[in-house]
């Protein structure tokens, strides 16, 4: 059997807004000032938080999501992000055993931290209580006995005679201390209506904050032991995920079992937008189009006037199109082209704001008017994983083929489904939504391929022959 010995520890909380992100980057950073080559991981299917996980270690972020792509791809997706490192360090999602709604451990932190046979690290608030933090952590290590929580690190601490107070409260608890970080406000990250502003967006000031946290986290926590902590996961058995040998599994369709044959002729150029615009991506679907022979090009809508030349297919990913809005109907030059693109049945896969891109307007500005339909910001936040099911052939998937997604979004699109919808949701609400008019796919649900290569597959093979 195949074993991996990567160093690897997950930093988890009892619950969101604890600080997972100030110590998950600053440990990143911390360990990768040191020479270290650093593997950045993210629980969940968050995108932007990854951004700064890059930002930390000079490697692509990647999510680990058992909801999205299976408990089964866990281990194999960390261990291909994790190929040549010397140590990983995994950001949790919302509280430690916080998962799927009503699914129990599904998707939690708590529950990759077993497939990846890691020890946690819990980080606590700290603010507002003293002896009451050895109770918190108490329940945290005993509740679920197979997960190892190897230490704490205490957060928002006021003062030396606090932090005295918390770690003598603990020592009954017998989990070592393995940090105490107090209030700054240099490591704090604007947010807005959907999370933390992206790095793409912050510039200097991003890496102003990373670093801050680097030195907040290097001053605070004893490094030696979070390393041997690390160290001590043990080996990890399984094989790394690979994005060719993940293309060549593909079989060809619902229905049938035969091997999909090998991509012939030459490679179609694949636009993927990028920019401040559109930041959401998975770095899996980038690396499944090149497995399955496109030549993939990046292009900016908020920059660049026009397509990459030779367009044949164009995928627009998620982001913030709605703080963006003025500047991307500015562009009317590459909005036309992405329309006439469309037109001409080239495949084009749109994702929640690539949706929002492809709709005749946004907030009353024009966008590409490749859909009939408007989209505005709203107040509601529409959150949650979704269970969907393809009700027709499209470019990324036929009929029948089932599929799970995630939503995350504050705007609305008028209608929310074409003649031909893209998904039929199973759950937590049956409904349609979504567009398929010729070969453009676009809807609300974020999707990751790794549990659907046929999809990247599919898409480039009908870039190929459009």
């Amino acid at each position: 059997m195949v074993t991996s010995s990567v160093p690897r520890l997950v930093v988890a909380a009892p619950s969101s807004g604890s600080g997972k992100t100030t110590v998950a980057t600053g440990l990143m950073a911390a360990f990768a000032a040191r020479g270290l080559a650093v593997s950045p991981h993210k629980v969940g299917p968050d995108y932007i938080d990854p951004g700064y996980h890059a930002l930390a270690t000079g490697r692509v972020g990647r999510n680990l999501d058992a909801y999205l792509c299976g408990p089964e791809l866990v281990a194999p997706l960390f261990l291909h992000g994790a190929r040549g490192c010397d140590i990983a360090v995994v950001e949790g999602v919302m509280g430690l055993y916080d998962g799927a709604a009503g699914q129990g451990e599904l998707a939690s932190t708590a529950q990759v931290a077993k497939l990846l046979r890691a020890p946690v690290v819990l980080v606590v608030d700290a603010s507002s209580q003293s002896r009451s933090v050895a109770a918190l952590v108490h329940g945290f290590v005993s509740w679920d006995p197979q997960v190892r929580i190897g230490g704490v690190i205490l957060n928002k601490v006021a003062s030396d005679r606090h932090e005295a107070l918390l770690r003598e409260a603990l020592e009954s608890v017998g989990v070592p201390v393995l940090g105490a970080l107090r209030r700054a406000a240099t490591v704090e990250t604007p947010s807005r209506h959907l999370g933390l502003v992206p790095v793409a967006e912050r510039g200097a000031q991003a890496v102003e904050a990373v670093a801050a946290m680097a030195a907040q986290v290097s001053a605070g926590c004893d490094l030696e032991a979070l390393a041997a902590l690390a160290r001590g996961a043990g080996p990890l058995p399984g094989a790394a995920w690979d994005a060719p040998g993940a293309v060549a599994g593909v079989t060809a369709g619902p229905g049938h079992d035969r091997p999909a044959r090998p991509a012939e002729g030459p490679a179609p150029t694949i636009a993927v937008a990028g920019g401040a615009a559109f930041t959401f991506s998975y770095a899996e679907h980038t690396e499944l189009l090149t497995a399955a022979g496109a030549d993939v090009v990046t292009f900016d809508p908020l920059r660049d006037g026009h397509l990459p030349p030779g367009t044949a297919g164009l995928v627009v990913g998620g982001g913030f199109p709605e703080v963006y809005a003025a500047e991307l109907s500015a562009n009317e030059g590459l909005r036309k082209e992405v329309a006439a693109l469309a037109e001409s049945g080239a495949p084009v896969a749109a994702e929640c704001a690539g949706l929002l891109y492809l709709c005749r307007e946004l907030d009353g500005r024009p966008m590409c008017g490749v859909l009939d339909a408007t989209a505005r910001m709203t107040e509601r936040l529409t959150l949650g994983y979704r269970d969907a099911v393809a009700v027709g052939d499209s470019v990324l998937a036929g009929a029948g083929t089932r599929m799970r997604g995630h939503e995350f979004h504050r705007t609305v699109v008028e209608p929310g489904a074409g003649a031909a919808p893209a998904w039929g949701v199973l759950a937590p609400v049956k409904r349609v939504e979504g567009f398929v008019e010729r070969g453009v796919h676009a809807s609300y649900l974020h999707t990751h391929w790794a549990s659907s290569p046929g999809a990247a597959r599919r898409f480039v093979e009908r870039c190929r022959t459009s």
